[in-house]
This record gives C-alpha cells, sequence and structure tokens, in this order.
C-alpha cells in the first residue's frame, strides 16, 4: 500500500519537463472514514535505469485491531523514457504471510504470471504503459507526459483491471513542503461496486503525489503527506 494541484500553464510545463528523483522517502498519515488509521511510509530508490519502490502501511492505536501487522508492498523494474515500467510486483501481509501475492510482468510475452498460496496462473494481454497498484501512483511523476484523459491498466497481486483517470483542477494543499497547488486525477468508473482512486500531485513537485483517496465497499482510506525527503 500512491493521480490547482493545479499551476499555471507555465508552471505544469515546467513540472512535466523536471527531472524526477533518484530518491524519496515519504510518511502519510492514514484516515479510514476520517478517522486517523495509521501511517503509509514510501520509498523510492532509483540507480541507473533500475527501481525499487516500496510502500510500508502500519495501523496504529485503537484501530489495529483491524490491520494487525504490516502491509507491505513493493514494486521493482525499469525506468524507461516513457516512465516506470515495473517487472514485479508484490503484495504482503506481515501477520499472513501465506497470503503473499506475485505478479511478474514479461513485457515480451505480454503476459503476467501470478503466484498466490502456492498457486501460479498466467494472464495474456499485458499492454505497454501498464502499472502496478504502486507504481501507478508514481508514474504521474516519471511520465514525460499525462494527458487529461488516462487511460491504463493496473496489475495487482492477483488482477490485471482498466483504469481511466481524468485530470481537474485540485485544491491548494498545506504539506511539508509547504502549500501546493495540486491537481486531481479520478479514476472514472463504470460500476457502483468499482474502486474509486484519486491522487491529488503537485505538478511544482514534479508531480509528486500529496494525497491518494481510495474508496470501496463503503469505506474510504485516505493518504495524507506529512513528511518528505527528495533527492535529485
Amino acid at each position: 500500500m500512491i493521480k490547482a494541484f493545479l499551476l499555471a500553464a507555465s508552471l505544469f510545463t515546467a513540472a512535466v519537463h523536471a527531472a524526477p528523483p533518484r530518491q524519496m522517502s515519504l510518511v502519510y498519515d492514514l484516515y479510514r472514514n476520517g478517522q486517523k488509521l495509521g501511517e503509509v511510509t514510501d520509498t523510492f530508490t532509483r540507480s541507473g535505469d533500475r527501481y525499487t519502490l516500496t510502500s510500508e502501511t502500519r495501523a496504529r492505536g485503537a484501530l489495529q485491531v483491524l490491520w494487525p501487522g504490516t502491509i507491505r508492498l513493493e514494486s521493482t523494474g525499469a525506468v524507461t523514457r516513457q516512465g516506470l515500467r515495473p517487472e514485479k510486483f508484490e503484495h504482503a501481509r506481515s501477520d499472513a504471510p501465506h497470503k503473499l501475492a506475485t505478479a511478474r510482468l514479461d513485457w515480451k510475452q505480454h503476459r503476467i504470471a501470478y503466484r498466490y498460496k502456492g498457486e501460479s496462473r498466467q494472464v495474456n494481454g499485458l499492454r505497454s504503459g501498464a502499472q502496478d497498484q504502486l507504481s501507478q501512483l508514481y508514474q504521474f511523476m516519471f511520465a514525460p507526459r499525462t494527458a487529461a484523459d488516462y487511460r491504463l491498466q493496473v496489475v495487482s497481486g492477483r488482477d490485471l483491471n482498466e483504469y481511466r483517470y481524468r485530470r481537474k483542477p485540485g485544491d491548494t494543499i498545506e504539506t511539508p513542503l509547504g502549500a501546493l497547488a495540486t491537481q486531481q486525477y479520478q479514476r472514472i468508473t463504470q460500476k457502483p461496486d468499482e474502486k474509486v482512486t484519486t491522487v491529488w500531485v503537485a505538478p511544482a513537485r514534479a508531480n509528486l503525489p500529496v494525497r491518494v483517496r481510495v474508496t470501496e465497499d463503503g469505506v474510504t482510506l485516505e493518504q495524507r503527506l506529512v513528511s518528505a525527503h527528495v533527492k535529485g
């Protein structure tokens, strides 16, 4: 366990061409239906054209009973001219190691090899530009340009889904990096039971995600950036 976050057009153009960072350490407070649940720590490192992106979620306080362990997501792959190209994605829970879910993306054969609870299967139809559940939030920083109507495949540890994001002006959000104008990318859904993902990015900070909201099955989880260490 990641889409004005609108600046003037000139600032947005500059952000598009800004060099993405080589290292990031980001901490988000995590809320469940408006009540603080815990925190999410995301780290990104790049060495040459290779990257590793991890996200660890820990519940705190009374709501820890909902998530007694740590949820860890990891995305590894290549940094290309088109942005991030994930090659492996893992979803793990420290309190349920048998539920480790792994997806390996084979770009030559255009397929995904899944493994979950000791069972393996393959899914064909992987398309150029696909992201995994974690890298999709940071692809905004690495893609040379993100359209206002943005479509992609998103790979989780067990599924392959079609996502469509639409961009619109966001609010100015207070962050550890100061007050940042934002743009908002929201997933456009086709069915009432589909997961709605909304990402607020800061163009002045190369489209750094400063807020992420996911709504599914009547539950809203929201990440709000509270600490950021970014190195170019």
